[in-house]
């Protein structure tokens, strides 16, 4: 009979090691994961599932971006329905409420190849409302559901440190953490489906209005004749300093304007925010405003450039530039 270990040797001897955990399904080791949508944010992100180990099937309409993820070892499926059957957790990443609702409840959707215990992820950002009712039709048929959105951006989703804001059943969420771990530095849940979505529509008025006065700032310290990136260097270290800062202004001094975030999608997010705003009779002056910064962007069309090129409008109302 062998030595009886201490609990504690015994306890870490059971546990599998941080970089080879996997989620469970019924009991078995899940390495089957499927996703949808495989645009700028899409593709990167299944980039990191390959890389941490897991067997991807994909599905998108066009057939670049197909090309662009099975080349690295993903297979590709002819139907989001043909992903759910090859598959224990599929993932949603696609523009809006519409497409989501396509995907996963429409002809050859998610809920027609899915078995009961199959875990539906949509890490898509859209209505909460429309999460709720995705999430209870799914439910009718057995399927697990969370609403998942990330904030990050296209430079965030290549370098695996997305944030991820999650709503779902608690014992639902354990279980797909550590896949959505393999794509994001931070994943916290924040409540019952429904609560990712929102929780991503208050990062996307911070973002948003952040943007804003950074623009504003910038084209105030052009027109009175300081150099921006003086004015930059001096006060990203104090209380004025975040995150959108340090991200955006460097790129708007050096006029690149590729989109990380679209206008248009970052657009999407705020006619969201106000809808979800308006039902709760909630006032957003603010969020209001930049909105209608972010449409004017778009009558210039403007709409497929970064969210930080809005400081254009400024620069075009002041007669001036912001540039080193």
């Amino acid at each position: 009979m062998g030595r009886k270990l201490p609990p504690a040797e015994r306890s870490r001897r059971g546990r599998a090691s941080p970089g080879r955990r996997r989620l469970s399904y019924r009991g078995i080791p899940m390495k089957k994961i499927g996703f949808i949508g495989l645009g700028i944010m899409g593709k990167p992100m299944c980039r990191n599932l390959l890389k941490a180990g897991y067997e991807l099937t994909v599905f998108s309409r066009t057939a670049e971006n197909v090309a662009a993820v099975t080349s690295h070892g993903a297979i590709a499926a002819p139907s989001p329905a043909a992903v759910a059957k090859a598959c224990e957790l599929v993932i949603t990443m696609v523009p809006d409420s519409p497409q989501v609702r396509e995907v996963v409840l429409g002809e050859n959707g998610v809920l027609h190849g899915a078995a009961p215990g199959l875990y539906v992820v949509d890490m898509s950002s859209i209505a909460p409302l429309a999460s709720r009712e995705i999430g209870a039709e799914l439910a009718k048929a057995g399927v697990r559901f969370l609403d998942a959105p990330v904030s990050g951006g296209e430079p965030k989703a290549i370098e695996g440190t997305l944030t991820v804001m999650a709503g779902g059943d608690a014992a639902d969420f354990e279980a797909v953490k550590p896949v959505l771990s393999a794509m994001a530095a931070s994943v916290t849940r924040v409540g019952e489906v429904g609560a990712g979505n929102v929780a991503k529509l208050a990062n996307q008025v911070v973002v948003a209005i952040n943007i804003a006065a950074m623009s504003e700032a910038l084209v105030l310290a052009a027109k009175a004749g300081v150099e921006p990136e003086l004015v930059y260097q001096a006060i990203r270290g104090g209380l004025a300093g975040s995150t959108v800062l340090d991200a955006k202004a460097p790129l708007v001094m050096d006029r690149k304007f590729d989109p990380g975030f679209r206008i248009r999608l970052h657009v999407k997010d705020l006619a969201n925010v106000m809808q979800t705003a308006n039902n709760l009779h909630v006032p957003l002056p603010l969020t209001a405003s930049v909105m209608e910064v972010m449409q004017a962007m778009l009558a210039d069309g403007c709409g497929e450039d970064d969210h930080g090129s809005i400081i254009r409008y400024f620069e075009k109302l002041a007669h001036v530039t912001v540039s080193r």
